[in-house]
């Protein structure tokens, strides 16, 4: 057993009872009775023969209270294979959303390849920017340009200490106080899938961006799991744009993929939420195997290939070439209406017999167009067909 050191037996006495409690609370335990002046506490698995692990919990700070936490404190360093100080510390946190990305490489265990970590942060950073994202606008392909908020989560994200199990990167999302300036309150937040989110209407406190995006996150990452699965039962490509607005994008499939590395190994997610904003639906781990990976790369490009072919677009730019017999094919560099406004392109314009002249004279004097249209890809590029409006915009 892990010995509590003089210094984190101190750290102890601070810990308020309320503190104690919602750990434990995120971590499993279940307050079975009440004893005098205490709670006892109990953790154990269903399916376990063995006796739970049992810690008594003060309600109140008395005379051996430190003692009591510090008991507390070893036991859980047992149960969780943990030093007594990175339970300490990680109780002494502020409220906090976890993710557990848990790999399986070669080798002994609590290491991994170099080339296996560098992926995996890479796809963990892209995960939660593919989430962010999504939380603002959910999206099957989200613009390279990145409004402020999702970088602003992005780099509140924080890296803890390994945990035991192979080799799992344990990541954190700073929650923000309570509204009410008061922590612990229990408050339960919206289930994991739910986007209705009614605020200041006396049915639920508002939802702080980074829980938005905390639970952007597992709903999409289980809405892959269950495409790419889908995917594999039939033996053909699920459609991975039905599960666009619970946070699936060609980003985030993109991003899991990266988590795999170039040796597609299997992995898995966990999620813990904050005892201070407490989910009460179900979060079990998600895992991916090569197989999923692959079913997930393939659905990535579907995504994007079908966002990319838009029926009745709207180009605007100004025309770049004529080509072609009698002039029939124009090159307008601009921006399509329904994508990024910032992303500008030449898209190859099929034009009708009577946008000829037009296109000529906007040609000649530099004139903007507005083109509308279906885009689909062609080649490395775009172009648009099936013009049903041609209209110049003199200056």
């Amino acid at each position: 057993m892990t010995v509590i050191t003089d210094a984190e037996f101190e750290e102890a006495a601070d810990l308020a009872p309320e503190v104690v409690r919602r750990y434990l609370s995120a971590k499993g335990w279940r307050a079975e009775r009440g004893l005098s002046g205490g709670e006892l506490w109990e953790r154990g698995a269903e399916d376990d023969p063995d006796p739970p692990y049992e810690v008594l919990v003060p309600l109140q700070r008395r005379r051996d209270y430190a003692g009591r936490v510090a008991d507390i404190l070893e036991t859980l360093a047992v149960v969780e294979a943990r030093r007594t100080g990175d339970i300490l510390r990680e109780m002494q946190m502020p409220p906090v959303d976890w993710q557990f990305l848990r790999l399986l490489p070669p080798g002994p265990s609590g290491t991994a390849p170099l080339l296996d970590l560098v992926s995996a942060l890479t796809g963990l950073k892209d995960l939660h920017t593919a989430a962010a994202s999504s939380a603002l606008s959910p999206q099957a392909v989200q613009p390279g340009q990145k409004p402020q908020a999702v970088k602003d989560h992005v780099a509140a994200v924080r890296l803890d200490q390994t945990r035991v199990g192979s080799y799992v990167i344990a990541a954190h999302t700073p929650l923000p106080e309570l509204s009410t300036g008061r922590r612990g309150s229990g408050r339960p937040q919206p289930a994991l899938f739910d986007e209705t989110v009614l605020a200041g209407h006396g049915v639920r406190p508002p939802e702080p961006f980074a829980r938005r995006v905390s639970r952007m996150l597992y709903a999409g990452v289980t809405c892959a799991r269950a495409a790419a699965q889908e995917t594999l039962n039939r033996d053909s490509l699920a459609d991975f744009g039905l599960y666009t607005e619970a946070g699936l994008s060609a980003n985030l499939c993109e991003s899991l993929v990266r988590m795999a590395g170039e040796e597609r190994r299997t992995f898995s997610m966990a999620f813990a939420w904050s005892s201070e904003m407490p989910v009460e639906q179900p979060s079990p781990p998600v895992e991916l195997t090569p197989l999923h990976v692959e079913a997930l790369e393939e659905g990535a490009k579907d995504l994007r290939e079908r966002a990319a072919r838009e029926e009745g677009a709207i180009l605007n730019g100004v025309v770049t070439r004529l080509s072609g017999q009698g002039d029939r094919q124009a090159t307008i560099y601009g921006s399509l209406l329904h994508e990024d406004a910032s992303r500008v392109r030449s898209v190859r314009v099929e034009l009708r017999p009577e946008d000829v002249d037009k296109a000529t004279a906007a040609w000649l004097d530099g004139f903007e167009v507005a083109v509308h249209g279906d885009v689909e890809p062609y080649g490395t590029g775009m172009r648009m067909r099936g013009v049903r409006a041609f209209v110049v915009r003199p200056e």
